[in-house]
């Protein structure tokens, strides 16, 4: 069992973040092996946090399709549904770090801005 799309999530990151950590980037296309395809590759591969945001929710659309699909006697069905919710909540994160470094984007224009205001240019 695995969560592809945790693992997908954790590359895309690093991709963003520009990690380095190399053993972390390979156990994690370990576990991809076999599922780079779909959202699930455009996600390991995304380089922007907009990127990521994009291909974890289409990587959640389907994940809501796998399991509308399944047979809640499914020995993997309470594990599917748990990565849905693992999933949701890695979501949530993304966007309050999207919307955290647009703030600190906003606030750098706002100093800027100050800065001229307080010592203007001739």
């Amino acid at each position: 069992m695995s969560c592809y799309e945790i693992e997908a999530l954790k590359l895309g990151l690093m991709n963003v973040l520009g990690s380095e950590d190399r053993s972390a980037r390979e156990h994690a296309k370990a576990d991809l092996e076999g599922h780079l395809e779909g959202p699930i590759k455009a996600l390991a591969e995304a380089e922007s946090l907009l990127a990521i945001e994009r291909h974890l929710d289409a990587a959640l659309v389907d994940l809501e399709e796998e399991i509308a699909a399944m047979d809640p006697d499914d020995p993997e069905y309470d594990y599917t549904r748990g990565r849905l919710l693992a999933v949701r909540d890695a979501e949530r994160a993304v966007h309050r770090l999207t919307a955290q470094g647009q703030s600190i984007v906003d606030g750098i224009g706002d100093a800027h801005d100050l800065l001229h205001e307080t010592f203007p240019e001739d």
